[in-house]
Order: structure tokens, then sequence, then C-alpha cells
């Protein structure tokens, strides 16, 4: 630069952009795309705008041919900025109007105006962007837009000029597709949560009465769980908005989570800012050995947790504390900075409260590897696969959700069953946390050894039955063929647009998948949109329009049915492939009653696309009984689609595709051709699919009242004796006869007490759980899900002899090896003992309470069957089903029974004087 380069600055950059402007011009960066005699209407777009107007100018039925017809001419702008001068100015000739679409702020917007705004006001186009003319809002700067806006903008300015029903009637099917789906089915949502087993379930839990803020990182989702964490920062300002905030409040401490990733990247200024502000915090530091949010990687500078240790002390941390899973890991002669100390991850809520009595910054590091991390290295012997897993007695099982509770897990999935919902593990999603079995229950089985089932004879008896499968018919491709594939994020459900794209590229055919993911991989909802033609050219946005997709394969039908999913569907025009499986939401882990709304998601999707256009599968079931892995589901689907006819791609092309992944290559075809198999023939696949052995009884859920009457009676018998089983009809005849005489034409009381009699007459003693081990049906589970030898781990808190924890005076649980199952047959013997005076389990208070519980029950039943009438028949229907909410063991149990008792009071007074209660109510 010159002396005076300050002076001449301003002159010397308008020289730049002059001269970036020209080379623009001289090498046709930007150029017309579409022209015509007699244009009226520019547009003026660039980058993935480009695309979006093309595809809006196709939903709309506008070729090229037409728009030059119609009088409009369509400007590709290469380089944004600085705008072709020349080139703007030679487009804009003639033209009556210039519509400007662009993404974000008006970029290319303002350059335009200021170009020309010296044209003589009889040659100068009106400019439109953001607004129109009457400066109403018609196109966003923040978010995206989409084809279907520009649709309707584009309609817009050309209807000033030009009328057209076609167009008129594309934007009202527009109209019509987002306000039929606007409004959620159901609030039943799939939003992003920690992975099975993930480190966040516990690390982010903070003691009674404290709260934690949020960063960057999959922490950030504690923010929408029960973890009293608010509010969330940019990355490096954890924890920093407490400086100014501290002396302003009467709390006193907070907590701030932290990434280990962030912590180097620029978290650790913001512990250094907080040290010197003296104010009172602790970083808890999740230390989870790589970068998960973003694919795995390691952190960078890859510090140790001693070296992490011995940087926060060296910023003034008054104390530091090492929580980890595997404590070991830490030799004798590890260099720990003063006053650190190192504890077990189950003494984090004990080392939190200690931390928050501290004045000034201390710092909490919460080492355990992430668990997709963990999964990953498993699967290429990077790390050693525990031979344990966790299996749960669904007999013994409550179902009272404590191990949800106490795991946060999205592995655990509910069984609905005769004797009603109980709990069992997803061994395809476990990740071996084994936080689950810290619930109090005694249905936790460890099984040592054992790997899940597969069922072996399965190809060779498909071989049999499938001596020659059908070559299947391609799609036709006469215009782009649109694929919405909806999933749950970590289930492999991207792969499937992977290997489509990848085919699509085998025969030379235009493809573009577009995966709408965010935080999806946590468990999220997933949408793939993959659009297919014969040349690449033939093919604008990526998106899929309204109603355009031609086929829908719906691996989790709570993402299809969403507004996403169907506002891509047409009815008559789109085929859907819906996998069945009920795949719970992250919200089940804290609400143990969480119903899935499989009809509402079926009447959503079937209404959508047509009843003979909508296929049903349990995918899921069917290729975890034939695979062994639940993650085969997706390739199964699509499979099946390829099967029916419903892809445009070859299956040799397919086929290619997954041997080019190079993953899991023969499960993957494996996967596949179970799909087509099951598209020739569900019955046959589903026979195969089938256990040999018959399923638990108890799976077997009634269709009758006198169906559920008689297995209750037939179980209260086993579990006691025949006199036992009458005490319990004679009371559900009672009642049955009160209600058909006193208020006929109601229901539901009678079945209320058929299930909630027979529910606290069945309680689960030592004597039941003895049983229950022992009567055959868990030795048919465990056939059904395990194979190769293992052997058990049983995770038991017997009250008369068991530990107790020394802050909660809760039983520990412990793991009893299989020698204990003789015990369990002696125990189940002496059920005869039950409730006299020889039973030593009935001294303890819990198994009188049991009891009481019981009397004060068949009391209850006595008032309502003596006072029942049409005014009072809801009251007592609520009455005898409170006891559907009595579950679990030991202090659970306790405080179920105490929550029951409070509602027991108002049901009882509506019950009483049930006008006096509507009264109330209104």
């Amino acid at each position: 630069w010159p002396d005076d380069w300050i002076e001449q600055e301003p002159r010397l950059h308008q020289h730049k952009i002059g001269a970036a402007s020209k080379f623009a011009s001289v090498n046709g960066i930007d150029r017309v795309v579409i022209d015509g005699p007699n244009a009226r209407l520019g547009i003026v777009t660039t980058g993935k705008s480009y695309l979006d107007v093309r595809q809006a100018l196709d939903d709309i039925g506008i070729t090229e041919e037409k728009a030059a017809a119609i009088g409009i001419r369509l400007y590709k702008v290469g380089m944004p900025w600085p705008l072709d001068q020349q080139g703007v100015r030679a487009f804009s000739e003639g033209l009556e109007e210039i519509l400007v679409i662009e993404e974000k702020r008006a970029l290319i917007e303002n350059q335009l105006k200021e170009q020309l705004y010296n044209n003589p006001p009889g040659v100068r186009p009106r400019v439109i962007g953001k607004f129109d003319e009457d400066k109403h809002f018609i196109q966003p700067s923040a978010g995206e837009l989409t084809p279907a806006l520009i649709a309707r903008v584009i309609a817009a300015r050309i209807a000033q000029f030009h009328s057209s029903s076609t167009i008129e009637e594309r934007i009202r099917f527009l109209d019509a597709k987002e306000d039929q789906f606007q409004k959620p089915k159901t609030d039943f949502a799939r939003t992003p949560y920690f992975c099975s087993g993930c480190p966040h379930n516990t690390s982010t839990r903070v003691p009674d009465g404290s709260r934690a803020t949020a960063g960057i990182g999959c922490h950030f989702m504690s923010v929408w769980m029960d973890r009293n964490t608010e509010t969330y920062t940019h990355m490096g300002a954890e924890g920093a908005p407490w400086i100014g905030q501290a002396p302003f409040t009467e709390t006193k401490h907070i907590f701030a989570n932290l990434g280990d990733g962030t912590y180097t990247h620029s978290g650790l200024l913001a512990i250094r800012a907080a040290g010197a502000a003296g104010v009172n915090i602790t970083y808890k530091i999740l230390y989870n050995d790589a970068v998960a949010m973003t694919g795995g990687q390691p952190a960078d500078g890859g510090y140790s947790v001693p070296e992490i240790a011995a940087q926060v002390a060296a910023e003034g941390a008054k104390e530091v504390r090492i929580v980890t899973d595997e404590p070991d890991k830490y030799p004798i002669g590890t260099k720990w900075p003063a006053r650190t100390t190192v504890h077990h991850r189950d003494e984090l809520d004990g080392v939190q409260r200690e931390l928050r009595e501290v004045e000034g910054l201390t710092v909490l590091i919460y080492d355990q590897t992430c668990a997709a991390e963990k999964r990953r290295r498993r699967k290429r012997g990077l790390m050693v696969d525990p031979p344990k897993r966790i299996f749960i007695n669904e007999m013994v099982c409550e179902g009272c959700g404590d191990c949800g509770m106490a795991s946060n897990c999205v592995s655990l999935a509910p069984v609905e069953t005769e004797y009603g919902r109980k709990r069992m593990i997803d061994q395809s999603a476990c990740n071996k946390d084994y936080s689950c079995n810290k619930g109090f229950c005694p249905s936790f089985v460890n099984v040592i050894g054992g790997v899940p089932k597969k069922f072996k004879a399965a190809n060779a008896r498909a071989a049999e039955i499938f001596e020659t499968l059908p070559t299947p018919e391609q799609a036709p491709l006469e215009q782009p063929y649109g694929i919405i594939v909806t999933g749950i994020g970590g289930t492999g459900v991207v792969t499937i647009g992977a290997l489509i794209g990848m085919a699509a590229h085998i025969e030379g055919k235009g493809v573009s998948v577009l995966d709408m993911t965010g935080l999806a991989q946590k468990g999220g909802a997933v949408i793939s949109h993959i659009r297919i033609a014969e040349n690449p050219e033939d093919l604008h946005a990526v998106r899929i329009a309204a109603g355009s997709a031609k086929l829908m394969l719906a691996c989790d039908m709570v993402t299809a049915a969403g507004f996403e999913g169907l506002s891509k569907v047409s009815r008559g025009e789109t085929t859907a492939i819906v996998n069945t499986q009920k795949t719970m939401i992250g919200g089940f882990t804290r609400d143990p009653d969480l119903a899935f709304p499989t009809d509402a998601f079926h009447d959503a999707i079937q209404t959508s696309t047509g009843e003979n256009s909508t296929h049903f599968v349990d995918a899921s079931r069917i290729a975890t009984r034939l695979l062994g892995d639940s993650i085969a589901s997706n390739l199964f689907m699509l499979g099946y689609a390829v099967q029916k006819g419903l892809m445009p791609l070859s299956l040799e092309a397919l086929e290619k595709a997954i041997e080019l992944n190079a993953v899991a290559v023969d499960f993957n075809r494996q996967a596949l051709l179970w799909g087509r198999r099951a598209a020739h023939d569900l019955a046959v696949v589903e026979k195969i699919a089938t256990p040999p052995k018959p399923k638990p009884v108890h799976r077997d859920v009634s269709s009758t009242l006198e169906d559920m009457i008689d297995k209750r009676v037939s179980y209260l018998t086993d579990y006691q004796n025949k006199a036992y089983a009458e005490r319990y009809l004679t009371v559900v005849r009672k009642v049955e006869t009160a209600e058909a005489n006193k208020t006929p034409g109601y229901d539901g009381l009678t079945e209320a007490v058929v299930r909630y009699a027979f529910k606290l007459m069945a309680y689960k003693d030592e004597y039941e759980v003895a049983r229950l081990y022992t009567d055959g049906t868990f030795q048919r589970q465990l056939a059904e899900h395990f194979e190769g030898p293992f052997r058990l781990e049983f995770n038991l808190a017997p009250p008369l002899f068991s530990q107790r924890d020394a802050k909660t005076g809760y039983p520990i649980k412990k793991a009893y090896g299989a020698w204990i199952m003789p015990i369990f047959r002696l125990l189940a013997s002496m059920k005869g003992l039950r409730g006299t005076v020889w039973d030593v389990f009935g001294w303890t208070e819990e198994r009188k309470r049991e009891r009481c519980l019981i009397n004060e029950y068949f009391d209850l039943l006595s008032e309502v069957a003596a006072n029942l009438d049409r005014d009072n028949h809801g009251a007592a229907v609520e009455l005898a089903s409170l006891p559907e909410n009595i579950r679990g063991f030991g202090h659970v149990k306790d405080r179920h029974i105490e929550a029951v008792k409070a509602r027991e009071v108002q049901a009882l007074n509506a019950f009483r004087e049930p006008s006096s209660a509507q009264n109330a109510a209104e």
C-alpha cells in the first residue's frame, strides 16, 4: 500500500469490486437460463435457491417453453458478490418486474437495486425480494426457502398478468396439503434422546435442590429431560452467565455441564473466568473419550483425565473429583493434583452434594466412554465386548418403571401381556451399561455368555420353499421418482439412501439424497428425501415436493405420521410400506403408562396413501427373528419394496451397492433377500419366523371377560390354592351381579375388579417370585431369546438379610449365582406357609401391608356393590381401578401406595356423593 493508503482505500476498494464484476462478465459466470420474446417478469436467483426455483416451476406446471411463452426470464447468478453489473443491466432490459429469490438476508437484492437505481423510471423494473411493493413480508430471511413457498410467491407475481387454472389448482393442492397435516395427529413425537447406555443418562443428574446449565454437545438434550437443567450458551461460555447472575439471586451455587471436546476447544476459558470471578460453581466435565455429536472423532488435543485435572487445579479449582464407571482404570501411583479424589459413578449424588457446599470454583470430571463409540469399537474388535447381557423375567416384572427412572435408557421397551404392561430389553439396541439393573426389582437376570438367538433353520427352510423367487420388475422412470424414508436416528436408516444413491450411480441415473437428521442420530426422527431420474439434469430441488413421493418406506411409523412424512405423500399416487414395530419414544423412561397410539398412526398413513396402497409389515420382529438384529429391518423393507416393483432400479445394482459399501455385506444381502421373500409370500415368511415352541401363556391376551376370569382363577390356584381362588371368584361375581342389575347397559366395573382384585391377591412375595422362576415360563423365555452356552445370575435384595444403603436405608441388590435355583424351588414348594404363623416372610411390614390392601379393597368392593347406581358408576370404576398404580417392590411399591391412597379419598367421596363431586369439578 502507498503511504496515503487511508485516503486511497475507498477508491481502491471500488476498483477491486469493479474488477471482480468485470471478471464475472467476461467469463460468463452469470447466465440467462430461460428467456422469451415478450419477457415481463424476471427471476434472479443463485445456488440452492436456483434449484428450488426450477422445482417450484415444475411443481406448478411451468416448463421452460411455457415460461418463455408466459413472459418469464430466469437469471442464474454464479457469483453473488460482487454482482455482474453489465449482466444484470442487460438481463433487466424490457422487464416490468424482477423477483429476487435468495436464502438468508438480501445480498443480491440490495446490489440489484443499487445497479438499477439510476436507470430512467420508464425502463427501470420494479424489484421485489424479501418484501413486495406493499411492504408485505413474502420470503423469510431466517430458516429455509422451500420449493412450495417459492411456488406460491412466483404464482402470486405471475397472476398480475397471466391466469392459469393449472397453477391455481396446484397452489390450492399445496395449501390443502399443509393445512391437512399442520396439526399433529397426536402429541406422541419422536424427540432426540440419549443413546442406550449413554454416560449422560447418569452424568447429567443433579442432586435435589440444585440446578444445572447446558452447553454445546449431546448433553444439551438434558434440557428437555427431568434433569433440572435450563438454558445453554454458545461453545466456550458454559457457565459464564452465572458470573453475572450470581450476585443477584438467592441461589448459592449451580452446576455447569461441559463436554470434553468443548473443554479443549474453548471451555477452559469459561472455567478460568469463573475461577477469577470467585462465583460458586461446579463444572462437570463430561469426559466421553469422543466427540459423539459429530461422529465420534477424538477430541482435539487428546488430554487425559489426569491432565485435565491438573489444568483445572492450576486455574484455581478448590476441589477436583473424578467420577467413573471404572475406578480401577487409575492404578495406584497415578499423578493427581492436590485435593483430588476418585469415586465410582454410584457415588455421584454424594460427591455433588459435597461440592455444592464448597465456596468458589470446583470441578467434577465424569469419565465414561460414549456408548455409541463403545458399540463401534466393540464391533471393530478395539474394545472388549462384555459377555454379560441383562434379561427381564416378564412375569416377575411389575411394570413400575423404576428401571427406566434409574437408567433413563431407551432400550427398555414395554411388553403388553395378559397381566398388564411389563418390560423387556431390546437386545439389539442395548449397549451393556447395566444401569437398568439399579431399578429395585428382582426380575433382572444376568445372562453370561449367551447371544441373541437366530433362527438357524430359517435359510434352509426358505431354500426349500422359495426355490425360484421371481425377478422383480422396475418401477417406470418417465419423470423423477420420489422416495421418502422415515426412521429413527442411530438405527441405520440413512444407509438406505446411501445404498439407493450408489445403485443409481451404478446405472448412470441421476439421483439426489437429502437426509434430514439434526440431533436425530440420538434416537430422534430421520427423514430421507431420495429423488431418482433418468438424467441428472432432470433433478432440481433435493426435497420431495408436497404430495410427490411415489414410495414411502416408513421404517418408523411415528415419524411417518408426522407433518414432514404425510405432507409428501398423496392418496392413490404413493405406495407406503410401513414397519408396524411400536418403538417407544424417550418419554417412556419417565412415564411407564405412556401409550403408543398405533391406531392413530395406522389411520393417518392409510388415509393419506389409500387403503390399497399401504402395506403394514412387522419388519423389525421378522428381521430380528431371522437375522438376530433389528437393524436388519431397514434393508428388509427395501427388499420388500424391490420385489413389489416399487423401485426404479435393478436388483443387481442394489446388490452391487451393498457389496461396495463393504459393511456387513452378507448380513445386508440376507436382509434384502428376506424382504423380497416377504413381499412374495408374507404368510410363509411369518411362519418361518415364528418360534417353533409356543409362546409363554401370559403373552396371549384374553379376548373375553370370561377368559380373563378363568385364567386368573387358574393362576391364583397355582399361586396359593383353590380356596384362595374361590375367594377371588366370589367377589368378582358379586360385583358382576351388582353391575348387571343396578346399572344395565353400563360396563367397565366388573372388568376392573377382575384385573385388580387379582393384582392385589397375586402380590409377589418370596414364594411367588421363586415360583415364577421355576414354573417353566422363565426357561421358555430364555430359550426364545438366547442361544449358546450361558450361565445365569439373579439380582436380588432379599428383605430379611440384605445389606442396606447407608444414606437411603434401602436394601442393596446383589448378584446370586445359579445355585439359588434349588432354593427357589424349595421356596416355591413352601407357598402353603403364606399367611400362616409359620410364614417368616409374612412378619415384615411389606407383607403385612400387602395383605391389608387386599382386605381393604374387598371391603371397598362390598360398599360399591351395595350402593352402585348410574350416577356413581364412573366413580366406582375409578375406585376399582386404583390398584393399577400399585406397582413395584419394597420402597418403590410404598411410594405408589401412598399416591394411590391420596387419590382413593377423592374417588371415594365422588362415589358417595356424585352430585357434590360433579359440582366441584364444574
